[in-house]
């Protein structure tokens, strides 16, 4: 193409930085193949053919076709294309996740999601297991085979009304609900190994009015009164903003925060679009770090 455009193999030879030896032989070379001549070899230099003609305008086309293909792969490596899978528990159903999915959706259109709602345990075997690319769990290390991407520390607490007398403390030991209506979170919550380890150690036995394995049937009780639950200050996050719920942290020095943490399967590289919704995983993870100790 470049001898077809300047009419000179030497010219073209200083163009492209290679000898016209080269040049020369890779013209006889399409030519044999073909059959026919590329160009007019004369005195003043070379002419292109009908099929040197009909050469040009394919390379032409090649050529813009490369130039899509290197943006659609840019695009790839610019981390602007594929699908990512992931796995949270229920109490990042709302707040600060969905307004980082969303966030990511506007800024990477072409990054598809699917995002999975389950069980702290069901959430460790989606990512050991490939189903999804990353997961958001609590206590990650007691599990094997998962790398922990970021991680921050959430506190237990009593779920009361506004107006509850709990509710007018920040923090308060674990026998302030001795002999209050309790909603209590039921397996597989990770909340409930707390509760378990609180009432074998203080010796209290709690006052049971319900028990559920849904956050948001928790708080909704609570909500209408049915009695007060023990949640993590994250669980409740938003209600404490909108002000229909209060939190108040349980200090019992035997209690120790739950970490909660964003993992990947150690054997697993993630994807070009999967190492984009970490990054903006980790910046979530250093919001709710900030949330959960200042609620």
């Amino acid at each position: 193409m470049a001898v077809g455009r300047l009419g000179s193999i030497r010219k073209a030879a200083d163009e492209l930085n290679v000898s016209a030896s080269a040049i020369d032989r890779q013209i006889l070379n399409v030519e044999a193949e073909l059959g026919l001549p590329l160009f007019e070899r004369l005195p003043t230099g070379l002419r292109l053919t009908a099929a040197g003609e009909m050469m040009m305008a394919s390379g032409a086309q090649w050529q813009r076709g490369m130039v899509s293909l290197r943006g659609r792969i840019e695009d790839l490596r610019g981390l602007k294309r594929g699908h990512v899978d992931i796995a949270v528990i229920d109490a990042l159903a709302t707040g600060h996740v969905p307004a980082t999915l969303h966030a990511m959706q506007q800024r990477y259109p072409g990054i598809t999601l699917g995002i999975k709602v389950l069980g702290n345990d069901a959430v460790r075997r989606a990512v050991i297991g490939g189903e999804v690319d990353c997961g958001i769990l609590f206590e990650p290390h007691s599990y094997r085979d998962l790398s922990v991407r970021a991680f921050t520390e959430v506190v237990l607490g009593f779920v009361t009304p506004p107006d509850h007398a709990i509710a007018q403390l920040r923090d308060a030991r674990f026998s302030a609900c001795a002999d209050q209506p309790m909603i209590i979170p039921a397996e597989p919550l990770a909340v409930y190994q707390q509760i378990a380890v609180l009432e074998g150690a203080t010796g209290i036995a709690l006052n049971r009015r319900a028990s559920s394995d849904n956050i948001q049937m928790i708080t909704s009780l609570v909500q209408h009164g049915a009695g007060i639950g023990v949640l993590t200050s994250l669980d409740v996050q938003t209600e404490v903003q909108r002000g229909t719920l209060a939190f108040t942290r349980i200090s019992d020095s035997l209690l120790r925060p739950m970490t909660l943490a964003l993992c990947t399967a150690s054997t697993r590289a993630p994807s070009h679009a999967a190492a984009l919704v970490l990054g903006e995983f980790e910046d979530t993870f250093a919001r709710l770090g900030y949330c959960a100790s200042d609620t």
